[in-house]
């Protein structure tokens, strides 16, 4: 069955278009609406009844496209979108929860069917697919995450590239020099995931101003994966004395293995890691973290879309904005000074 989104690329129009066309809300150029009209009767494009229904008015529904994943760490996810459903009943708002498995199709699907006033996007990636759908279709959306191009859209996001510099930051003010970076599995990288690679971007800027000489390794959060990467950093950098984690499955591992090597955290080796708030207490001992709050990013990413659904209304051009939450470091139990021996001269 052929979409708006279908017709609007046969006929080399936006979907806005379209449904101009269609709605007769706004007046299109004649040689327009006749290049519409034809694809529409080539495509057999019968608009949706429940769009024909609600044409003048708004579904309340908002579409949450959440990604299901091995490689994420589900319950900051599942926090985000409850504060996406909670933020939205306050603008009496319901929220459609869409999987992230169908890529740009689902974008396409749930847009041109018209049953959502709009699309939250999660789990951003730097060259997300998913993007060029929403500019193509003229979709009202908000990202939780930031793309590589963000112009145009409305993006929040943990600033990602100053936690990494603060980690870098902390482990050098301690007298670190010999560092490394245990990040996420490789399809994390591999997939351009805008949260791994901005962190590990802006620590290892940081690293390079400070004087740290790191590595980066990549876990896929396993105690086996994590002592195969733990195995490989000490046999490249014995003298490795400060360790950043950005994965939640390898902060317990990568403890626990340090401890069998011998190496006591603080005193022989300092451990900050970044994650959530409700993991800093779980561990012994209790972490250094660089942590964000994942509640935030669902409220301020309805706000944004709200706002975006009022300058719709208004018939002007929606304005782009980013917002980027400032990361906290709180220092506890797991970082130190670095060993004697192996502190700067």
């Amino acid at each position: 069955m052929a979409t708006i989104a279908d017709v609007a690329r046969h006929a080399g129009v936006s979907a806005s278009t379209v449904s101009y066309v269609l709605s007769g809300k706004r007046s299109v150029s004649a040689e327009t609406r006749r290049r519409v009209e034809r694809s529409v009767t080539e495509l057999g494009y019968h608009p949706n009844a429940g769009a024909r229904a609600l044409a003048g008015r708004r579904s309340h529904i908002i579409a949450l496209v959440v990604p299901l994943r091995t490689d994420v760490y589900v319950p900051i996810m599942m926090e985000i979108a409850v504060s996406v459903t909670m933020s939205a009943r306050q603008h009496g708002y319901d929220v459609l929860l869409v999987t992230n498995d169908e890529g740009p199709d689902g974008v396409r699907r749930i847009v041109g069917s018209g049953l959502a006033d709009g699309v939250i996007l999660m789990d951003v990636e730097l060259a997300d697919e998913r993007v060029p759908a929403l500019r193509e279709l003229g979709a009202q959306a908000a990202l939780i995450g930031l793309p590589d191009d963000p112009r145009g859209l409305s993006c929040v996001d943990h600033d990602f590239a100053s936690a990494g510099a603060l980690c870098a930051d902390h482990l050098a003010e301690l007298g670190h020099r010999e560092v490394a970076f245990i990040g996420y599995g490789s399809g994390v990288y591999h997939r351009h995931a805008g949260y791994a690679e901005r962190t590990l971007t802006g620590f290892r800027e940081r690293a390079e101003q400070r004087g740290l000489r790191f590595v980066h390794r990549s876990c896929e959060g396993t105690y086996e994966s994590t002592a195969g990467a733990l195995t490989r950093v000490l046999a490249d950098r014995p003298g490795t004395t400060g360790f950043v984690v950005q994965n939640e499955g390898a902060i317990g591992p990568l403890l626990s293995l340090l401890r069998s090597s011998g190496r006591t955290v603080p005193e022989d080796a300092s451990v900050i890691a970044l994650c959530p708030e409700q993991l800093v207490e779980q561990y012994a001992p209790r972490l250094t973290a660089v942590t964000g709050p994942a509640k935030e990013l669902g409220r301020v990413a309805v706000e944004q879309l709200m706002s975006r659904l009022a300058t719709a209304t208004r018939e002007a051009p929606p304005q782009d904005e980013l917002v980027l939450l400032d990361p906290v470091l709180t220092v506890r139990e797991s970082t130190g000074p670095a060993p004697r021996l192996a502190a700067h001269p």
